[in-house]
């Protein structure tokens, strides 16, 4: 999430994807507010936003649970990422870099008052950074939703973020092998939607289905809340895509513009292909099309303009749709709240789509040296890395926390409602 060039700039296409290399000298009063601003809109995006478009889509016994998850990883991932995260993805890793950053400045000791990152203060950034940090594993719950222990949900969160976020992140944004190649991501693609729509697919196939999952009818309990919560996702969505321009300048605007097209595009395609398949447009169909437009378009944002940013959001309605019905009725793999088929499937789709569109189409145009062809197989490379990575990580840490404290609630339990067996509270008293 980083610079972009302007068309025709034949160099460093990929160096300035990173915020270490910016090559500015003094504070800008306007790129810092906007990223203050952005950092807020992100946070957002977590609580309420995700919280409560997930609460809405579990059942009603699970719904405390739910908004417990993402608000415990709100907290836990910010104490992470000032203790080591930060520098474990953004940090001088020396020999190591390629791969991962070190541990040189723990509890952000060399993030100073005057420290500067590009034209913002480094705290502004770094805090920038850790609302992606926090974000991203509160995705992972819709994969294990309304089954999870609370206390392995904090123990996968923990490590998860430290050995599979943290460094992923450093390959693509703080100085690794993935940047280094060229590879195209300007708000997370890659780190972000493919790491967590891959974890939450692995998550619910280590754990199991749910009771009744395919046998009892297991509808949304509250979508006025989901929408409610949808409707903030798509106003903080800007915050995340067009404050990865780090600057308040052109690239932020064509973000922000190419963000709200792919947004609008996939939830008016997903809704079509529902009323087509079922005879009825339903408002599910649309808020998820609006988050699979979102995810698709995020790795995109910065490369191309409005027409491609149509076609993806176009396109993420109508794949995603598609790799959701697939997924639970011909695969029959219990993803509660369908994380892997519209980020994962949108990550990748998008991930794709920034190497087809950044030279045509309006898009910022080819580094040096760069055809569409090498470009999309850059892109390649990156989305294979990030899937394989993610799921053999990940199903290492399930299964060793399964053994040592067990991952899922007991039948009995799980019946009876995440809210009470796990926090004594219910989240209605009618």
């Amino acid at each position: 999430m980083r610079f972009i060039q302007s068309k025709g700039l034949a160099i460093g296409l990929a160096s300035l994807l990173l915020p270490s290399m910016a090559l500015a000298d003094e504070l800008s009063g306007a790129d810092t507010a906007w990223i203050l601003t952005s950092t807020a809109l992100v946070l957002f995006m977590t609580i309420p936003g995700l919280a409560l478009f997930y609460a809405g889509l579990v059942r009603s016994k699970n719904v405390l649970s739910v908004l417990m998850q993402c608000f415990a990883i709100t907290c836990l991932a910010s104490i992470i990422w000032f203790a080591y995260g930060y520098n474990l993805a953004f940090g001088d890793g020396g020999s190591m870099n390629k791969w991962m950053g070190g541990f040189g400045d723990l509890f952000m000791s060399g993030v100073g008052r005057d420290s500067l990152s590009g034209t913002i203060p480094e705290t502004v950034f770094a805090m920038f950074q850790m609302t992606f940090a926090i974000i991203t594993p509160a995705l992972v719950v819709g994969g294990f939703a309304e089954r999870m222990k609370f206390s392995a949900m904090l123990w996968f969160s923990a490590i998860w973020l430290t050995v599979v976020y943290a460094p992923v992140c450093h390959w693509v944004w703080g100085g690794g092998w993935l940047g280094d190649m060229g590879l195209l991501d300007f708000a997370g693609g890659t780190v972000v939607h493919i790491n967590a729509g891959v974890a939450a697919i692995v998550a619910a196939m280590v754990m199991g289905n749910r009771k009744g999952f395919g046998t009892t009818a297991m509808p949304p309990h509250n979508m006025t809340m989901t929408v409610a919560g949808a409707s903030m996702l798509w106003v903080g969505w800007f915050g995340f895509n067009a404050g990865s321009a780090l600057a308040a300048n052109g690239d932020a605007g064509m973000a922000m513009l190419v963000t709200h097209i792919g947004a609008a595009a996939g939830s008016l395609a997903w809704m079509f292909m529902e009323w087509v398949r079922h005879g009825k447009p339903s408002v599910l169909g649309i808020v998820t099309g609006m988050v699979a437009g979102l995810g698709t378009i995020t790795p995109a944002s910065g490369f191309v303009g409005p027409l491609a940013a149509l076609i993806i959001g176009l396109a993420a309605g109508v794949v995603c749709y598609t790799a959701t019905s697939y997924i639970k009725k011909t695969l029959k793999i219990d993803d509660s709240l369908d994380v892997f088929p519209v980020h994962g499937v949108g990550g990748v789709l998008g991930t794709l789509c920034a190497g087809l569109f950044v030279g045509t189409l309006g898009g910022a145009g080819l580094a040096e040296g760069m055809t569409t062809a090498s470009q999309v197989g850059v892109q390649f490379v990156g989305v294979a890395a990030t899937f394989v990575w993610c799921a053999v990580v990940t199903w290492i840490i399930l299964k060793v926390i399964d053994a040592v404290i067990g991952l899922r609630v007991t039948g009995d339990e799980e019946t009876q409602g995440l809210d009470i067996v796990l926090h004594d509270e219910t989240g209605y008293n009618l």
